[in-house]
């Protein structure tokens, strides 16, 4: 088994685990909670046309503002407590769910929420290789991924056999994500987290670093999320 680590394109056509730690995974998450799918949509007026056809909530974000018109923004705390009885959340962000239209493969949603859980659920389903990919940032390296996929890459190698092979890459993510303090103190003072709390979403940070405390394993296939 090969195991690896990329950002924003996966290179198996396996088993890929999404990650946007702030806060597209981690919404996504969450929403399974409470919503039976949720339908990723790679603009705001895709988003806003599948809405009209599944009389589904709209949720989204562009450069972690609140789309107009929308229902909900990409909050996780926000989506906890929303209040509805339909079934459907479509959903659209700046980098998770952009990054899954291309990616042609059996594809996990991974986060600190549910790190062990994804990773348990890869290495059960997969036959040749797990990539774990970071959305990152419009492109950009973003730590909080790199440190999330950390934790999952960890718990991969705690249960992998002999003959799994994880990149350096990869290697060097898990051992970054070990000191759980010093990766919320990192974390909490990326650029990522401080554009989250100056637009007044520092609880979905803090919401989000919390590490395996959901069993929720999300799968992306054919063009919905679900639980799995």
């Amino acid at each position: 088994m090969k195991i690896s680590l990329n950002l924003e394109k996966t290179e198996s056509k396996d088993v890929s685990i999404m990650v946007d730690a702030l806060r597209a995974s981690t919404s996504i998450i969450i929403a399974l909670n409470k919503f039976k799918k949720i339908i990723p949509a790679f603009s705001p007026e895709e988003a806003e046309k599948i809405a009209n056809d599944t009389k589904g909530i709209l949720a989204g974000e562009k450069d972690g503002i609140t789309i107009e018109n929308f229902d909900l923004g990409n909050s996780p705390v926000a989506i906890e407590n929303y209040k509805t009885d339909k079934d459907t959340l479509i959903l659209n962000t700046s980098n998770g769910t952009r990054i899954l239209e291309n990616m042609n493969s059996t594809v996990l949603i991974g986060c600190f929420l549910n790190a062990k859980s994804v990773a348990k659920m890869a290495l059960k389903i997969a036959t040749s290789q797990i990539d774990v990919v970071m959305a990152g940032w419009k492109g950009k390296f973003a730590i909080e991924d790199f440190l999330a996929s950390g934790e999952i890459l960890y718990h991969i190698m705690k249960s992998k056999d002999e003959k799994d092979k994880i990149s350096e890459y990869g290697q060097s993510a898990i051992l970054a994500s070990r000191n759980h303090q010093l990766v919320k103190k990192t974390i909490l003072d990326t650029r990522s987290a401080k554009r989250l709390e100056k637009l007044g979403f520092k609880e979905d940070v803090d919401f989000s670093l919390r590490k395996n405390v959901l069993e929720n394993v999300a799968i992306y296939k054919k063009g919905i999320i679900t639980l799995l």
